[in-house]
């Protein structure tokens, strides 16, 4: 376990923090300075907690129910009841490294002085994520405003000694057991506090930052696969000169060029179509690969923009503000992030879909230039890549369904009250299967390009190619010959792909990649 220190104050985090707590199991500090802020919110909430005056989340319900004003000997009941009621979801249990996400984004409002618990809460979410206890949450029960309510509750849950949570060793226990094995005393809440607990974009948010560091890597290593595609179909580098993309100004686009050219440097495959077969022109997918790659490159970074937006955000309802005033408002509503969540499922589809025309194109008889049908050794006693490719076809087309909107769905809940939705959370869901299912894709088509280039006997390929060959294969990839069992191929070339090694393969020829 990583045992890097996360050090949360009152004005927000970073992405690079969010990674290490979630997937590295960083260690949280509180620091002096929020714990400061956080008592001085709280000494605002208890004051209006003592007069007769309704506030809403201190002496109201919630929702549709926040008419009714809550006496003071029913207001500890009233905030466990909203974490008991709100702790709904259902399915399955969503991913280890969500939840940390989550319960660190929470601490992050909580610590920013604006929601009115007490220091006690923030220092117990801190001291659960530092034992590695990870409460029990499930697939089902955010529509992505008032936050993410069900999957929020179920941590909630957790920190006042109910429900379940998986320990540090992987096994899902009462939580109360948990915590008191760690000497942590479960929390009794008072005024607010459960309601602070509940009311955030953080789970849809953590899911954003974590696919934001996934696709950045997933589209250099698509821009690998596409130059060492683009290789082996004899293709022309020239359409990737610098002075063509600047009169195009795109960022992303620029730069997913540059890195194909920089993966092209040397080769002598490029362009040798033209000694006997010249072709005007390569097909779209070869052709127009900076332009798709680099379109996701520009969509990534709006969506950076979006993200970082939110890290430096206080997100409850009420707040309380800095001159004391204790406001409702509607910042728990997920549109901002559950749009790019979306816009990046459509952009992830896109790269995956031309990464498969591609991959067809290496493996047709009568497009690739002379590689032998599907890459077969003996083809018709072999069928090579033939079902390889069934399988990324099939990846392109589920993420293609994955590409349909979440966030223009809205379903009104809570008797109209909340009558309008993000579905963010749903967004991020499905984001992260399309993000997994890009780099499967990514990784049939390593395995195709690599096999085609091989099989160009009698030309050299270029540095960066011949780093890549080496590595896949050390990595377990076979190349070339009689067919095999291929599913450990493809997992192998997976992994080398999702782990960056595709990446760190080409580097030390090419220098760093955008």
């Amino acid at each position: 376990m990583d045992m890097h220190t996360v050090v949360v104050g009152t004005s927000g985090t970073t992405a690079e923090d969010v990674i290490a707590v979630a997937r590295g199991g960083a260690r949280v500090v509180v620091s002096e300075e929020a714990l400061a802020a956080v008592a001085a919110a709280r000494q605002v909430i208890d004051d209006l907690a003592a007069k007769p005056d309704p506030v809403y989340g201190v002496s109201t319900g919630f929702g549709a129910l926040a008419v009714r004003h809550i006496s003071p000997d029913l207001r500890a009941q009233l905030q466990r009841n909203i974490v008991r009621s709100h702790a709904a979801g259902m399915g399955p249990r969503v991913e280890r490294e969500v939840v940390r996400a989550l319960m660190f984004l929470r601490l992050k409002t909580l610590a920013s002085g604006h929601t009115g618990v007490r220091p006690l809460v923030v220092e117990t979410m801190a001291a659960i994520l530092n034992a590695g206890i990870t409460p029990v949450v499930h697939e089902y029960g955010s529509l992505g405003c008032s936050g993410d309510l069900a999957p929020l509750s179920h941590c909630a849950l957790t920190l006042m000694g109910e429900g379940d949570a998986e320990g540090p060793d992987g096994v899902v226990r009462p939580a109360a057991q948990l915590l008191a094995e760690h000497r942590i005393e479960p929390v009794e809440l008072r005024e607010k506090e459960g309601l602070a607990l509940l009311n955030g974009t953080d789970g849809m948010l953590g899911m954003l930052v974590m696919a934001c560091a996934d696709l950045s890597r997933l589209i250099t290593s698509a821009d690998i696969t596409a130059a060492l595609s683009l290789e082996a179909l004899l293709g022309s580098e020239k359409v990737l000169a610098p002075e063509l993309h600047a009169i195009r100004p795109h960022p992303g686009q620029g730069s997913s060029a540059a890195n194909m050219l920089a993966v092209l440097s040397g080769s002598g495959l490029t362009g040798h179509h033209q000694d006997d077969a010249p072709r005007v022109q390569d097909a779209y997918s070869v052709r127009c690969a900076p332009q798709v790659a680099g379109a996701g490159r520009d969509t990534l970074a709006h969506a950076r923009l979006v993200a970082d937006r939110e890290l430096a955000a206080a997100v409850d309802n009420p707040v309380v503000l800095a001159d004391g005033r204790v406001e409702s408002n509607g910042n728990f509503h997920g549109a901002p992030v559950a749009y790019v969540l979306d816009f990046l499922a459509i952009a992830a589809a896109d790269l995956a879909s031309i990464a498969e025309r591609r991959t067809d194109r290496l493996l047709d008889k009568n497009r690739s230039h002379g590689l032998p049908p599907f890459l077969a050794g003996d083809a018709g006693v072999d069928s090579g890549l033939m079902i390889a490719q069934y399988t990324q076809a099939a990846l392109v087309s589920e993420m293609k369904r994955l590409a349909v909107p979440a966030s223009v769905d809205s379903i009104p809940s809570s008797a109209m009250q909340e009558d309008h939705v993000s579905m963010g959370w749903s967004a991020a869901r499905k984001l992260r299967t399309a993000v997994e299912a890009l780099g499967r894709v990514i990784a049939v088509e390593l395995v195709a390009a690599t096999r085609a280039i091989e099989l160009r006997e009698g030309l050299e390929p270029g540095p960066a190619a011949k780093a890549v060959v080496a590595a896949v294969r050390a990595a377990g990839v076979e190349g070339p010959g009689e067919d095999r069992f291929l599913a450990p191929d493809l997992a192998a070339a997976e992994a080398f792909v999702r782990s960056g090694e595709l990446v760190a393969a080409v580097e030390p020829v090419t220098g760093p990649l955008a």
